[in-house]
């Protein structure tokens, strides 16, 4: 006889089909021992998020949550964490005992994770690659690594709310143009993209950018850390280009990893078990 599993959780978004973390979360149940768990995916417009989540019956625990519906979550979350109300952003609704829904921001920890990890523990500045929700999610990582300085490089204009997050969280602000993001290298060293693949300028990076204009303006980006919070399609042309300058980079899986693992924690109340979480995500990329 099949066992009905006796907890749910799933991942909600559109478009959802590319998302890891049905295997990320799927990993740390089975190194939990959570075997009556269950984790899924399911496409759904902010429109509709509403009505999903007053469908749930009593074993949902948790709900995890992409574009678009980090921000029309405030509409359906019965309280909502002071970081995830700072930055605007909700990416985790977790059941409270009262059957109501907490929403919580986890892409922060995700971050800064990843950075440390990295080797970034602090940094005076940063370069901040667009100014979207992600975008705000980063201003308030690298605020608690220490940044008192951040520089938004955007196609058009910043928008205003993350540029008003950053400078509550006291930071200095200043926004220029992506084809300018060249032109910091020489004295900012972290330099964190939320740009979707394509997003710069000409869609790709020249092969003598570091030589044709970098050196002419600045050092090359030795010592320089990229975090690019995309994840598919690895590398992409700004990875490869800052790679192949010297920079490190920490592709978007590790942010993803780290903000999942904070989701396992808040729903389950067990210690989530990064490694076995990483390696299936590095498995179900390689599978597809």
């Amino acid at each position: 006889m099949l066992t009905t599993p006796s907890r749910q959780a799933a991942v909600l978004g559109s478009p959802i089909a590319h998302s890891l973390s049905p295997a990320l979360h799927t990993a740390a149940y089975r190194a939990l021992g959570l075997s009556h768990w269950s984790y899924g995916a399911h496409e759904v417009k902010a429109s509709g998020l509403g009505r999903f989540v007053a469908g749930l019956g009593p074993r949902w625990v948790g709900l995890s949550l992409t574009m678009p519906l980090k921000e029309a979550a405030f509409e359906v979350a019965d309280e909502v964490s002071d970081l995830a109300r700072e930055v605007g952003a909700i990416n985790t609704l977790v059941r409270r005992a009262d059957g109501g829904w907490s929403g919580h921001n986890t892409d922060v920890y995700g971050v800064s994770q990843a950075l440390r990890d990295a080797g970034c523990a602090q940094t005076t500045s940063a370069v901040v690659l667009g100014s979207g929700a992600t975008a705000r999610a980063v201003v308030a990582a690298l605020a608690s690594l220490g940044c008192v300085k951040v520089t938004f490089a955007v196609r058009s204009t910043a928008r205003e709310a993350t540029v008003d997050q950053a400078r509550r969280a006291g930071l200095e602000v200043s926004v220029v143009g992506l084809g300018q993001v060249w032109d910091l290298l020489g004295d900012t060293h972290v330099v964190v993209s939320t740009l979707p693949p394509g997003a710069l300028p000409g869609n790709t990076l020249p092969e003598n950018l570091w030589t044709g204009r970098v050196q002419r303006r600045g050092p090359r980006p030795v010592g320089h850390l990229l975090l690019d919070v995309v994840y598919t399609g690895w590398p992409t042309p700004l990875a490869r280009t800052f790679h192949e300058a010297g920079a490190s980079v920490v592709s978007g899986l590790d942010m993803l990893v780290h903000q999942a693992a904070e989701q396992v924690h808040l729903m389950t109340g067990l210690c989530p078990p990064v490694d076995e979480m990483r390696a299936a995500g590095l498995a179900e990329m390689g599978a597809s």
